[in-house]
């Protein structure tokens, strides 16, 4: 069956690399360092480190915490961190600059995952949220190349997916050393497509434990100072059919209150165009982030056409919707917003955080809309009741606070999988040479579900 996979790849792959061609016209980072996508590294790190695979943005974003644990309590092993997007690429550089090594990475054909690994040569592969590639976990059993798929959910509707393939589905799941699986279901998900029980950990989701960083902070006063005292609400992560629909309420919302402002944050960068060019023609006055462009009274759009600023824009509202939900893409982290006590919308199309998404709905933390005219009304309405915003978003606040956690139990796990290799302040006798890491064969190695 893999092999059939993999001829399938192999079939594919022309269209792959003519829709990275496409995408490339808007977005030219799809074109460059395409050869990172089969293997070929210009450069290589230091052999024997972590390796960690996170998609996209939100991934990246995601793992900040992990890798802050990681550098301070492994520091002589380096870090790789791979996405497959250019914004995910950005949004690393941005995070981690040139502390750690990074890389597009390589497509699941056998040859260019046995050239990444013999480039990079990790002694641990750290896998983010549903990254299942069935070449490169064989490959990494084949090495003696522990895997621990961190942060780990599945959809019912993937797991069912997966399950149609069978016995070729649970020989892969079976292929993972480690699973930190962000919620009950998710881990008997995972159990229930091969993972054998005692290396499946519930561990929750480890978006729990981001930090604002000071500096972000700084610049939410800063921005809300310009702003001014006038009603603000931020649509963040929008995708293509939904900035229509933000727009319509928007339009609702200046009909009673004339001088609100809707910061407009579109999820991916080449589509920043085309959203300035839709907010024109429906005769909104704008201004744009990218070109400095002054937000005053009469603005009643502020489109955030820049990248890695969505944290200040969530900061600086009063109430914020999350994108990829009112279209079928599957929602967004909403906790980036309730992290900073803002209350929190979203629509139906929440699949891929439906637990997130229940957890604030039960906790009175955030509200799920069906459509455009209901994110108006809702939006109208918490833009007018300040008591009930700050009642929203301080439940927001404490829902965060109280799931957090999820970090040491994950690094709890990354300290049982790393071979021989104890963390900053372990055994006296621990080897200056990174290597060490990756000098034992444990491609076997799991862990018990203590």
């Amino acid at each position: 069956m893999r092999r059939l996979y993999t001829l399938v790849l192999y079939l594919l792959l022309p269209g792959v690399m003519a829709r990275l061609l496409w995408r490339s016209i808007k977005s030219p980072g799809y074109r460059q360092r395409w050869k990172e996508r089969f293997g070929l590294l210009q450069h290589t790190p230091a052999p024997g480190g972590i390796w960690i695979h996170a998609v996209s943005v939100g991934e990246v974003q995601a793992v900040e915490p992990l890798v802050r644990h990681l550098r301070e309590h492994y520091p002589r092993l380096p870090l790789t961190i791979t996405t497959f997007t250019p914004t995910g690429s950005e949004r690393v550089r941005l995070l981690f600059g040139e502390s750690v090594f990074h890389v597009y990475c390589p497509y699941d054909l056998p040859g260019a995952v046995q050239r990444f690994l013999e480039n990079v040569r990790p002694c641990l592969l750290i896998m983010v949220e549903t990254e299942i590639w069935p070449n490169l976990l064989a490959a990494c059993e084949s090495r003696g190349i522990p895997t621990l798929l961190a942060n780990g959910r599945l959809s019912a509707r993937s797991a069912s997916g997966y399950a149609r393939l069978g016995g070729f589905s649970r020989k892969v799941f079976a292929g993972i050393s480690a699973v930190a699986a962000q919620s009950r279901a998710d881990a008997q998900r995972f159990i229930g497509l091969g993972v054998p029980e005692r290396r499946v950990r519930v561990s929750g989701s480890i978006k729990f434990d981001m930090r604002i960083p000071a500096s972000v902070l700084e610049q939410i006063q800063v921005l809300r100072r310009t702003w001014g005292d006038r009603p603000v609400w931020v649509a963040a992560s929008t995708h293509e059919g939904e900035d229509e629909q933000v727009l319509a309420a928007h339009r609702m919302i200046l009909e009673e209150a004339p001088q609100a402002l809707l910061v407009l944050v579109p999820r991916h960068p080449e589509r920043f165009g085309k959203v300035a060019a839709l907010i024109q023609h429906q005769d909104f006055q704008m201004a744009r982030r990218s070109r400095e462009q002054v937000c005053d009274e009469r603005t009643q759009v502020f489109l955030g056409d820049t990248m890695g600023e969505l944290p200040v824009f969530l900061g600086s509202a009063d109430v914020a919707f999350v994108g990829g939900s009112l279209v079928r893409v599957g929602g967004h982290n909403m906790l980036e917003a309730a992290a900073q006590g803002v209350p929190v919308l979203f629509g139906p199309h929440v699949f891929n955080f439906s637990g997130i998404a229940g957890l604030l709905r039960d906790r009175e933390a955030g509200v799920m809309v069906q459509d455009s005219e209901a994110l108006g009304r809702q939006l109208s309405a918490w833009l007018q009741d300040a008591s009930e915003r700050s009642r929203i978003g301080e439940n927001g606040r404490l829902v965060v606070e109280e799931n957090r956690g999820a970090l040491q139990r994950l690094a709890a796990l990354v300290d049982e999988l790393l071979p021989g290799e104890p963390p900053r302040g372990g055994h006296p006798d621990q080897k200056e040479n990174p290597e060490s890491c990756g000098s034992s064969s444990s491609g076997g190695r799991s862990v018990s579900n203590r």
